[in-house]
């Protein structure tokens, strides 16, 4: 069962992103603030990582993390600033404009992964934990949110362009991914420093 970081008593921000892997769309992040310990109930035990669960279980979910945390946001890095500054600045920045959102400011921010940088001013302190969304709840909330809102936007383009299957693949590079891309070419969302041909 997940659990919390536990920092004393600081309100303490999970981050997570989606979307670094495809070959086209935004990349989003999200940032948690849990409630109180006396405020988790029952439901809080269902969460995990969000690739250990269904889609219909992340978007169960969702409500329940919208409706009970403290705080939450969700960022967006575009595919022109991914091409801009490379997929990992784009993860990190994406973090950072879901925590730029949040209505409280954190004490303490634990992102998953091993890569951070200083935020904020005074900088607020931060741990990386690598598979951070399998073991602890805001960082496994973040991914939820994160991976959920990132689909919907992916749900969105695949009406724009439907002969790519991103409401499937949701712009992972599959097979037929790239043989969407052989045959009609390239879209103004996908990543033009990704390799694009198979």
């Amino acid at each position: 069962m997940l659990r919390r970081y536990y920092i004393a008593d600081m309100i303490e921000a999970g981050c997570d992103e989606a979307g670094r892997g495809p070959l086209a769309g935004s990349v989003f992040a999200a940032a948690v603030v849990l409630p109180a310990d006396g405020e988790l109930d029952k439901d809080w035990e269902r969460l995990n990582d969000s690739k250990q669960l269904t889609e219909r279980e992340r978007y169960e979910l969702r409500p329940l993390i919208e409706k009970e945390a403290m705080t939450w946001a969700v960022g967006e890095v575009t595919v022109a600033e991914i091409d801009k500054i490379n997929i990992l600045q784009a993860a990190l920045l994406a973090m950072r404009r879901a925590l730029d959102d949040l209505k409280v400011r954190p004490e303490h921010i634990i992102v998953d992964g091993n890569k951070w940088k200083p935020y904020g001013f005074p900088a607020i302190p931060a741990d990386t934990v690598v598979k951070g969304d399998g073991k602890y709840l805001s960082i496994a909330a973040a991914s939820i949110l994160a991976k959920t809102y990132r689909d919907d936007y992916m749900n969105r383009l695949h009406e724009e362009y439907p002969q790519y299957g991103w409401d499937k693949n949701k712009g992972y590079p599959t097979l037929a991914h790239y043989a969407a891309i052989k045959e009609y070419g390239i879209t103004p969302y996908h990543r033009r420093s990704f390799k694009l041909d198979k």
